[in-house]
């Protein structure tokens, strides 16, 4: 029997397409629309490593002048504070990181020294954040303590310099040093970008990875921002190591409720401990954010996209109101077909069926449609955006073009509750008398 309703849809179609384009038109006009806002949403304000957020925890202290109360702590940690929580404990994953650019000189003359985004980070940072590889893996702590030149490089990097071909052992020479290949990371684009949301959630990831303490040791040229509330005292690198500056992320797994608890504490009495040294005088309302909490909190998704969404859905819903109009003069202008059909026997449930699937059919058009709209209306935001987003990640998938469809059909339907129901609850012999 769908076949056969399906078949009557169609043919219904057929006998009135102006109407019908008009519903799918309308239909596909609000579906877009609010599928390129849904679009946004799904991936900016998506969990981006759901099987572990909620053990992945980033460190905030209390920073700031207390003469301004209203300066708000920045997300990063001191070079003095990192490096006491890094000997704070070992009993938990944890790495700090932060980013650098650098030049790389390839062995091969025919091509040119070019600049690298990297980013300094611990061994730990590998496995706390599921990076996959292609070939090789990533240091071993030994190499964090020994700080070893070694590198990673991401799959395009290493494309780049040796053809895609495993150059686990090869050397790379960056910022004027010799460092050795352990690892060759495989396609990994976590959206946003939440180990590093301060620095843009939405920018492509580093393409070299290097052991945090070079940074520092080799003089790496920072990337990213740096948050000051206090001058250095003196001139050169080590007077602003010594500084109230924070540039660090720092990011510790904790697995269950009494690691969080026990890994609290430990902060907790650090923070105690160089208040009473005259530090840490701007409080914070918490210390441990996991990934979820800290995009919140760093307001990865903008207001600016809630109100897109309410516009969106208002949108969507002018249009679903003009369907319910069209299909009330569509099929109130079946009337005498319907009359017919009743004094031939047909049940209203079957006739209420028939005209679900074929409001069904008019949401499916129009959801297909719809895709359109939408793959248009994304293109015309990264055309908007431009360099704030990276594009390889904003497009229609397999999940949102069937969100899409199912949407479309189901809003479809809704709407046309009130004239399926007020076609069939028409009075046949006011029609058949007409016959």
């Amino acid at each position: 029997m769908f076949i056969y309703y399906v078949r009557l849809a169609l043919l219904s179609y057929r006998r009135n397409p102006i109407l019908s384009s008009l519903m799918v038109l309308a239909v596909a006009i609000g579906i877009g629309a609010y599928m390129v806002i849904f679009t946004l949403n799904y991936f900016m304000g998506g969990d981006p490593i759901p099987h572990k957020s909620s053990q992945l925890h980033h460190v905030q202290l209390d920073y700031g002048n207390p003469a301004f109360p209203d300066f708000d702590p920045p997300p990063q940690l001191t070079y003095i504070d990192t490096m006491a929580l890094l000997d704070l404990t070992t009993d938990y994953p944890r790495t700090a990181s932060s980013k650098f650019v650098g030049i790389v000189e390839p062995a091969n003359p025919e091509i040119r020294p070019f600049s690298v985004s990297g980013r300094g980070n611990f061994s730990d940072f590998f496995t706390m954040f599921d990076l996959p590889f292609q070939y090789g893996s990533g240091w071993h702590r030994s190499a964090d303590e020994g700080r070893q030149q070694v590198i990673v490089l991401s799959r395009e990097l290493n494309e780049q310099l040796f053809g895609g071909a495993d150059s686990v052992g090869e050397t790379v020479h960056l910022h004027g040093y010799n460092f050795t290949v352990v690892g060759v990371l495989d396609t990994w684009t976590p959206v946003p970008k939440f180990y590093d949301v301060n620095n843009g959630p939405f920018d492509p990831i580093e393409e070299a990875y290097i052991p945090w303490h070079l940074i520092v040791d080799l003089r790496m040229d920072r990337s990213g921002n740096t948050n000051c509330w206090q001058a250095p005292e003196g001139d050169g690198f080590q007077a602003f190591l010594n500084a109230e500056c924070a540039w660090i992320q720092f990011w510790v797994e904790l697995q269950d409720r009494n690691a969080y608890e026990n890994y609290l504490n430990f902060i907790n009495s650090y923070a105690a401990e160089q208040k009473s040294f005259g530090r840490l005088q701007q409080p914070v309302d918490q210390r441990l954010f996991d990934v979820n909490e800290w995009m919140i909190e760093q307001e990865v998704l903008p207001d600016e996209t809630r109100i897109l969404s309410a516009l969106a859905a208002m949108l969507l819903a002018v249009c679903l109101l003009n369907t319910v109009g069209l299909l009330l003069s569509k099929f109130l202008g079946k009337a005498p077909e319907i009359g017919v059909r009743q004094a031939l026997g047909a049940h209203k449930g079957s006739l209420f069926i028939q005209h679900v699937i074929e409001a069904g059919f008019i949401g499916a058009l129009g959801g297909v449609l719809g895709l359109g709209v939408a793959a248009l209306g994304l293109e015309g935001i990264k055309i908007l955006m431009g360099d704030l987003i990276v594009s390889d990640w904003m497009q229609l998938n397999l999940t949102v073009a069937v969100v899409t469809i199912v949407l479309a059909i189901v809003s479809t339907v809704i709407a046309g509750l009130y004239p399926i129901w007020r076609a069939c609850n028409i009075n046949p012999a006011i029609h058949l008398k007409l016959q």
